[in-house]
């Protein structure tokens, strides 16, 4: 950006190297070097200085903080493909343009949604800490021990059949899967029969029919508890679910309980209710082999992050050379 100021750009979270140094070359960049979530203070001071903010999917941007935005802000900038952690409508009512980054975390997600699909069936994780001290548990192999599931030849449901969900999709078919699937639209033609895909317009109908469910759908007010309790009722005996979208979208309550009571064989959670806490009776669960938990690390690639810093800066660049930024988010239409 010759001949002009650079944006003075706040990032709260710290970024992969390459994505810091190309940040700070184009931009007047506050990094965060000791990667401590900033405080409210910080936030309120970020606002009220900076031309533009890059948080994270851990920053809460609500209304209130977005209020206190000097004249100055002029974007938000998130670090994530999701935009639950902030209030568009109050950013656009503020003259504030928000963007994300999409499209680059599909595949990187969807590899660790079919690592969890296999590892709940197969007790992945109980056969590994069979091995932890020195392998004092395992009295070598036996026809009848640790006995898991196959997936092949079951029926797989996909609550959400945007960019992740295909992307899991075409891995289950690889797999041996029935693809069954739940959206708010149907996919188009070509991709549904790639896919031998059953679309049913009906989550509940779906729920009773399929043995593994694949969380995969965007978290919005009207997905939060979309599998509630009633619709946790409706799944088969001895059903799974894989849940890498947000935590909210599941019940943890109602999972907790489908679970200790067996009406459930099993759950891998990359994502929880309320996160970063982690409810001690899914931990209790976990060391039973009921459930396979995960710190939120489906699309931890170094590759993916990478990807990501770059959407951030274009949107950034493109923004300031007075274009409207190729991955703008929108309020939701009410």
């Amino acid at each position: 950006m010759p001949n002009r100021k650079k944006p003075k750009v706040y990032i709260t979270r710290r970024l992969p190297d390459p994505v810091e140094t190309r940040m700070r070359e184009l931009f007047d960049a506050e990094l965060n070097i000791t990667d401590e979530p900033r405080a409210q203070p910080e936030l309120v001071a970020a606002m009220r200085s900076a031309d533009v903010l890059v948080p994270t999917v851990t920053d809460r941007i609500d209304a209130a903080l977005i209020e206190q935005a000097g004249p100055q802000m002029k974007m938000i900038a998130n670090f994530g493909n999701g935009v639950d952690n902030i209030d568009v409508d109050a950013a656009q009512k503020k003259g504030i343009t928000v963007t994300n980054t999409p499209n680059v975390l599909s595949d990187d997600t969807a590899d660790m949604t079919m690592a969890l699909m296999l590892a709940v069936p197969r007790r992945l994780t109980e056969g590994a800490n069979v091995l932890v001290g020195n392998g004092a548990n395992w009295k070598g192999w036996s026809p009848t021990w640790m006995l898991g599931h196959r997936i092949g030849g079951k029926r797989l449901g996909i609550i959400g059949m945007g960019r992740i969900g295909t992307a899991v999709a075409r891995r289950a078919k690889a797999f041996g899967l029935s693809i069954h699937y739940h959206n708010r639209r149907r996919v188009d033609p070509t991709t549904e029969d790639q896919l031998e895909a059953t679309y049913w317009d009906s989550l509940d109908q779906m729920l009773a029919r399929v043995d593994i469910v694949s969380v995969n759908c965007p978290s919005t007010p009207a997905t939060f508890h979309l599998l509630s309790a009633r619709r946790l009722e409706l799944m088969k005996p001895g059903a799974y679910i894989v849940n890498t979208a947000r935590g909210g979208i599941i019940d943890e309550d109602a999972l907790v309980k489908a679970l200790r009571e067996g009406r459930l064989s099993g759950a891998g959670l990359d994502v929880f209710e309320h996160e970063p806490a982690v409810d001690k009776r899914l931990a209790k669960l976990a060391t039973e082999g009921k459930v396979v938990l995960l710190p939120h690390m489906g699309s931890a690639t170094i590759e993916g992050r990478i990807d990501m810093g770059d959407k951030v800066i274009i949107n950034i660049r493109t923004f300031f050379d007075g274009h409207r930024p190729p991955d703008r988010v929108l309020p939701l239409e009410h």
